[in-house]
């Protein structure tokens, strides 16, 4: 039987997934990652996904009726994209997310004056590729500081903050993972000011997060549905993910789909 699921969660998680399932760890082939996401897009689940992933040099393999759906890995504009991903400070005519060093957070200036996005990578393959909570949690507060939207990528395969294997291999090193409903709501508290965000970032408790039809909330601190969808809307745009069933089956696991 299938579980109604909250309006405030539906509100957090809808078109959150930018389907990345040609990069690592997944790193599926290219007609493989095609059919997966034309799957996706017809399950009962399609309200979570949004743009499917690929690097400009891949795209003369991807047919045409795919155009609109991209979100395009290159550092100008292309006629194809819904949206573009540079791997610097750049402006394409397209809605543009600019990845920015956590080292470098003053860039994130010069991404609001160009009109583009800001683009933050949450992990990888080896451990120390995963940003601690305090360093996520100042790029959020600098990005809502500035009214910034941004995206986040890489990761983020699991909703709660855990311990987690880093790929699909048997023998994969093991590290804390940031959650994907960690990052969003902390995202969504930032947005409407609230600069206490790096507990909501640690949290390993999924009964700390609720969510019923009419409010979201972390503990004793709550947020409406119409703040959701606005800080999703404004703010919080998405998470790339090389997996799309992951996050569907942890978020059933946990009783919330």
């Amino acid at each position: 039987m299938n579980k109604t699921v909250s309006p405030t969660l539906k509100a957090l998680l809808e078109g959150f997934i930018d389907y990345a399932g040609l990069y690592p760890p997944a790193s599926v082939h290219l007609d493989t990652a095609l059919a997966n996401y034309v799957t996706y897009k017809n399950s009962q689940y399609a309200w979570m996904l949004r743009w499917f992933v690929i690097n400009a040099k891949d795209l003369e393999a991807v047919p045409a009726d795919f155009d609109g759906c991209l979100s395009v890995l290159a550092n100008e504009n292309n006629d194809r994209a819904a949206t573009i991903e540079a791997s610097g400070v750049v402006s394409a005519n397209k809605p543009t997310y600019c990845e920015v060093a956590l080292t470098d957070l003053e860039k994130l200036e010069q991404v609001k004056e160009l009109n583009s996005f800001a683009k933050i990578r949450m992990g990888g393959i080896k451990p120390e590729a995963i940003p601690s909570t305090k360093s996520v949690a100042q790029f959020i507060l600098k990005c809502a500081e500035l009214k910034l939207p941004f995206k986040a990528t890489a990761g983020l395969h699991h909703p709660i903050r855990a311990e987690q294997a880093l790929t699909y291999d048997h023998d994969a090193p093991r590290a804390v993972m940031h959650g994907f409903i960690n990052v969003l709501m902390a995202a969504a508290f930032a947005y409407y000011g609230d600069k206490d965000i790096e507990p909501i970032l640690n949290e390993t408790d999924a009964s700390n997060f609720k969510f019923d039809d009419d409010k979201a909330c972390y503990k004793e601190r709550c947020l409406s549905i119409n703040q959701i969808i606005e800080a999703r809307q404004k703010f919080v745009h998405s998470v790339g993910s090389c997996s799309f069933d992951e996050p569907v089956h942890d978020l059933k696991k946990l009783g919330w789909l």
